[in-house]
């Protein structure tokens, strides 16, 4: 065997088992411990005064006040894991606009048929909308939502 190819053999050699002990060392490294997730701690659901200031301008328009819509808020997405904020205020301004010409058209109603899998517009028709009916009253309360956060800014 001549000297190069001893070179290479035990440059082969050393690399591996540099890269053995490299290995073992790392493996012996304590694990980072996982973070916990927000959703399971009580304290990440308090609302906080972003959150609350994020009601300010619906709330207003509702008669209530931010923190009482955050709460409710908050009790609903209790109820309805699935629930968006938007979904949320929509409900709460569509029984504002609707319960006056329909009485059985309450939050409560919507947030229900939401629970239950239906989209709004399926629970307003539910609730005896017509198709079209339902889709003026999402598209004014949508107007009416951003209004009102407009308003609050």
């Amino acid at each position: 065997m001549n000297v190069t190819s001893r070179l290479c053999t035990s440059t082969a050699l050393v690399c591996g088992l540099a890269l053995a002990m490299y290995s073992a060392a790392v493996a012996q490294k304590p694990a980072q411990t996982p973070r916990s997730h927000r959703a399971g701690n009580p304290s990440a659901m308090a609302p906080t005064a972003k959150a609350r200031d994020s009601f300010k301008g619906i709330a207003a328009k509702l008669g209530m006040s931010p923190a009482d819509l955050e709460s409710a808020y908050l009790a609903a997405k209790q109820a309805n894991p699935n629930l968006k904020r938007g979904q949320f205020v929509a409900a709460n301004m569509l029984a504002r606009n609707l319960s006056e010409k329909n009485p059985s058209i309450t939050t409560q109603a919507i947030l229900d048929g939401l629970k239950s899998g239906k989209s709004i517009g399926q629970t307003l028709q539910g609730l005896g909308l017509s198709a079209a009916d339902a889709r003026q009253a999402q598209r004014q309360a949508d107007r009416d939502a951003k209004e009102a956060e407009k308003q609050a800014s």
